[in-house]
């Protein structure tokens, strides 16, 4: 059973509240400019991700305060391979999403459009209070985008950053340069969810463009301190095939860096993609040697059991120098660091944010709440 994290509400300022990033048009509309998809909405209408609506001659985010619910998960889970191994991290999320994705795997949370299923509410200070009584060393944004709760998300990561609480953000990267800046200068590690390296793929299946995403992942990459980490949901007879890895992973590596870690992770029947079959393995196993073959460092295998696929291998020796099985760390031979982590066996430089030897998540969040 999965812990849970209860969060007490804060003072009642729930629900609407004023949203950024929207001007007039001539037409009397108002465009939101959050995201690439420039929803024009007049009185009354929302947006495609249903959160942002126009009231009273304004835009809003009307799920502010309000989430589809909390837990405490590793950060594993997120994934995220590379920051604070081990640590426990309270997530949440809210509901609706920017994007249309076919296959999504949260599809109850990002396309619901019931207001009924926001039961957890609670205020940015109350989850920041939340983190730290859990012994969570962050708190995750996810389940669905949380671009379109930012001005919500952005409110909780400065709360969070206040007590000692960093913030991670798992999202598809689909939105605008000003409100990027915005958001991503408060969020710490990032997994962005690369849905296929074809623009075809995101238009048709997600309602969306590539050039975006790829956009985010170069500004992360390039100009802030997020740690990132990528994700590729690989889908029998969609992106599945050696050249769309190979084309995928050259560019990772030649316009982001070797050392940003990448998941190819397995495909489970879903939403209105639920007559294509789950991902085989071995596909998983081709894409990653294609990728490693392309110079990735760091390539893991997710969504399956496989202990070699879910290793940290030094780069420079091959020594296993963070062991997995699951989300629990089996093994730990990194040598913390100001700039990172070292292999402990070569002393070759380690990418990523370690700063103490991880221990298991779920114990350490037994040991808050004894009985459970």
């Amino acid at each position: 059973m999965k812990p849970t994290a209860t969060v007490t509400p804060g003072p009642e300022r729930l629900g609407e509240q004023p949203g950024r990033y929207w001007h007039r048009l001539d037409d009397g509309r108002l465009q939101c400019d959050l995201c690439p998809r420039f929803c024009r909405l007049r009185e009354g209408q929302r947006g495609l991700c249903f959160v942002r609506a126009r009231r009273d001659d304004a835009i809003v985010l009307t799920t502010y305060g309000r989430s589809s619910g909390f837990c405490i998960d590793p950060v594993e889970k997120k994934p995220l391979y590379h920051f604070l191994p081990g640590s426990a991290v309270l997530s949440f999320g809210t509901a609706g999403c920017n994007l249309a994705c076919k296959f999504c795997q949260n599809w109850d949370i990002s396309k619901a459009r019931d207001f009924d299923r926001l039961q957890e509410r609670a205020l940015p200070d109350a989850i920041a209070r939340a983190a730290v009584e859990t012994g969570s060393r962050s708190v995750a944004f996810t389940y669905n985008d949380p671009i379109i709760f930012l001005e919500y998300a952005v409110d909780t990561a400065i709360a969070c950053h206040a007590s000692g609480i960093r913030t991670i953000a798992v999202s598809n990267g689909y939105i605008c340069p000003e409100p990027r800046a915005d958001f991503f200068a408060q969020i710490d590690a990032v997994n962005i969810d690369l849905k296929a390296f074809d623009d075809d793929f995101y238009r048709k299946i997600c309602g969306a463009h590539l050039a975006p995403v790829l956009e985010t992942l170069e500004y992360l990459a390039h100009e802030t301190r997020s740690w990132l980490e990528i994700t590729n949901l690989v889908i029998p007879g969609e992106n599945d095939t050696d050249d769309a890895f190979d084309r995928m992973t050259r560019w990772i590596a030649a316009q982001l860096g070797a050392d940003v870690p990448l998941h190819f992770s397995a495909f489970h029947p879903a939403w209105k993609m639920a007559d294509h079959p789950p991902t085989p393995l071995d596909t998983l196993r081709r894409a990653r040697e294609i990728a490693r073959a392309n110079g990735l460092h760091h390539v893991y295998l997710g969504n399956v059991h496989d202990v070699d696929g879910n290793a940290t291998h030094c780069p420079a020796c091959g020594e296993t120098v963070i062991g997995r099985d699951g989300y629990r760390v089996t093994a730990w031979a990194v040598d913390e660091g100001a700039a990172g982590g070292a292999c402990a066996h070569c002393g070759a430089s380690i990418a990523g944010v370690f700063d103490a030897r991880p221990g298991d998540w779920n114990a350490r969040w037994r040991r808050v709440h004894p009985g459970h």
